[in-house]
């Protein structure tokens, strides 16, 4: 009797590229491959055939394979058929341990290796074969003299549990050389065979649907020297850790590979392959920044990084591999611990990018930053309540720039923090010099104490030390905390946990706290009534769709929502006199923009407060800009901007 086996895959494609791989196997070693194309199908032939092993597709419509094994396994005749699950679905455990509580002898995953499928199945059908024969020596045995019966049966289950035995050791040894076959012992990372299955599959499948990926090609510096050195324990676990960020660099959908030595490769499939190597590039070389701490030991080491973009930097996985390969050398030679792509073009994007976050480096040192303020007034009376701090960078080259224009593409956190750091510092200077200034005078003193400096906090994140540092720039400057308005975009408190806390401090410690750019974020209701906030700024989107469509109708919503919440509402961005009717009408409270003042230089700014807060006070005329302001105010009106 011809041990059977059974194939069962809906995709008539799969069913036949998996039979072909078992072809020559069928041959060979004289066992009949079966095959269903559904759930159902392979019921009714497990009725009529006993099967060494079944090869079960786990995704299947209809009856899936989960519900199938369930269903085979449910009866006696078939209720210890070994099944093996194939599925596409790599790296999804959920469906693994599923597939095991249904009874799975084991689980692959495609494109499978043909020799570990050809392994696996050989094994249940020796294994039926042995059986098959074991079976037919218990039938003869029964034809001979019952005085011999009693010793052959003894020799028949030895040689059994020896067979079993044998079985058992093979299954445990090809699991080990499965683990061997895919990860690499030190880093339990995918290594150079597995890494090169998934390059081609990746080829295959950007071929097919006209995609893109993009292969990163990292070599560690001076990890020869760290392991000659400190030695090779050192060195290893150096490696373990470097994984590890990678790891945590990564989406959970990328691929990362220790090729051997101190080698790496990251691969990134999906659209915008370019950007999002560029960025995963950076948070890298920003990882790899931080010291290692190995035994007690700071060591740092940095990567080099090598960029390759499929189709267009190789026709084939060899290609592509070979010319990140070049790429990284590249990136060795110019600069340990830089970037490099493969084709010159986003080499000079990214150089241009390097360049500007040295150059801001150079300009915090430099101090080539400075502050230009925007007044802020109340409605309906016009009375200036608040001035913003807007930051603006004198660029040895390029003259006066606005934020908007050089902090959007900058990824070093740190970088920007401290940028961040600097323009609180100052506005807080500013604040108590027009204080110092003003006291001389009472009448200009108390009105002017009523006035606030507002300070947009774009470029931090919400931390838990914070308010630390924001009552120590308060501190130093001996201003009271009632003149600070701190502006937080709504993205920043997504995340209530964090921020809460954070805000309470500042709120107890008497600055204020508005939400700006309300409406672009979509933060719930509950975010705001949890939150200690006192006002919300309106996007200036929505007041300049005021007049367009449904625009005023918006800006409505808005107001009457931020007086439910018990916040006063202020509008950014007005630009017209019609913007500024509507929004007195909605019973809007406050409003900036350049219909009341452009951004001005902090002498100007303060020359305006001696004259409106030395006078009754009154509706403020539009102000126009003095000449030395007009080249910081010919850029269009973003972020960090005039308002």
């Amino acid at each position: 009797m011809i041990p059977k086996v059974l194939l069962v895959n809906d995709d008539a494609a799969s069913l036949l590229a998996l039979a072909s791989l078992l072809s020559e196997a069928t041959r060979a070693q004289h066992y009949e491959l079966l095959k269903a194309s559904s759930g159902h199908e392979a019921l009714r032939m497990v009725l009529t055939h006993d099967f060494a092993v079944i090869l079960l597709d786990a995704n299947m419509p209809g009856m899936d394979g989960f519900e199938t094994a369930e269903a085979i396994h449910s009866h006696p005749r078939s209720s210890a058929v070994p099944i093996i699950f194939i599925t596409a679905h790599y790296g999804d455990e959920r469906h693994r341990l599923e597939a095991y509580s249904k009874g799975a002898a084991d689980y692959l995953f495609t494109p499978v290796i043909p020799q570990v499928l050809q392994t696996k199945v050989a094994v249940f059908v020796d294994l039926t074969r042995k059986n098959l024969e074991l079976q037919a020596k218990t039938r003869e045995l029964s034809l001979l003299n019952q005085d011999l019966r009693v010793q052959r049966v003894q020799d028949l289950e030895r040689i059994n549990r020896a067979l079993e035995q044998e079985v058992a050791e093979r299954k445990v040894a090809e699991q080990r050389a499965q683990a061997l076959s895919i990860r690499d012992p030190l880093t339990n990372l995918v290594n150079r065979r597995s890494l090169i299955a998934q390059l081609e599959h990746a080829v295959a499948t950007a071929d097919r649907h006209g995609g893109e990926f993009a292969l990163l090609f990292l070599d560690l510096d001076r990890f020869k020297q760290i392991n000659d050195t400190l030695g090779h324990e050192v060195g290893d676990e150096l490696l373990r850790q470097v994984a590890a960020r990678l790891l945590a660099a990564v989406r959970v959908s990328d691929v990362v590979a220790r090729l051997g030595g101190d080698e790496f490769v990251v691969l990134l499939e999906g659209r915008g392959a370019a950007a999002n190597a560029a960025r995963v590039a950076r948070k890298i070389e920003q990882a790899h920044t931080r010291p290692f701490e190995i035994n007690g030991q700071r060591i740092a080491t940095s990567t080099s990084i090598g960029i390759g973009l499929y189709p267009q930097d190789g026709s084939s996985a060899a290609q592509l591999m070979k010319n990140a390969d070049t790429a990284m050398y590249h990136a060795k030679q110019h600069r340990r611990g830089s970037i490099e792509f493969f084709r010159e073009d986003l080499n000079t994007r990214e150089r241009e990018r390097a360049q500007w976050v040295a150059e801001l480096h150079a300009a915090l040192e430099g101090k080539q930053f400075e502050l230009l303020f925007q007044p802020r007034a109340a409605l309906p009376d016009g009375a200036v309540v608040a001035v913003e701090a807007l930051l603006y960078w004198r660029h040895p080259r390029h003259g006066l720039i606005a934020a908007a224009r050089f902090l959007p593409d900058v990824a070093d956190r740190l970088l920007l923090e401290q940028v961040c750091e600097w323009m609180l510092g100052a506005a807080c200077a500013e604040a108590a010099r027009w204080r110092a200034r003003m006291a001389q005078t009472a009448p200009q003193a108390a009105r002017l104490s009523k006035v606030v400096m507002a300070v947009d906090l774009a470029l931090l994140q919400i931390r838990p030390e914070l308010a630390a540092r924001v009552l120590a720039h308060l501190r130093s400057c001996k201003l009271p905390a009632g003149w600070l308005e701190l502006e937080i975009p709504e993205h920043l408190l997504l995340d209530t946990r964090d921020s809460a806390a954070v805000l309470r401090q500042l709120k107890a410690a008497g600055v204020r706290l508005t939400v700006d750019d309300f409406g672009s974020a979509g933060a719930a209701l509950a975010m705001l009534r949890e939150l200690p906030l006192d006002a919300m700024k309106i996007d200036r989107a929505f007041v300049r769709a005021i007049g367009v469509g449904r625009g005023t109708d918006m800006a409505a919503a808005i107001v009457h929502l931020g007086r439910a919440l018990g916040l006063r509402v202020l509008a950014q961005g007005v630009h017209t006199a019609e913007q500024l009717a509507v929004l007195k009408s909605l019973g809007c409270d406050e409003y900036q923009g350049e219909l009341l003042s452009p951004a001005l230089h902090a002498a100007d700014m303060l020359a305006l407060l001696q004259a409106r807060c030395g006078a009754p006070t009154m509706q403020i005329p539009p102000t126009t800009s003095p000449n030395q302001n007009q080249a910081a105010l010919s850029t269009p009106k973003k972020r960090g901007q005039s308002r």
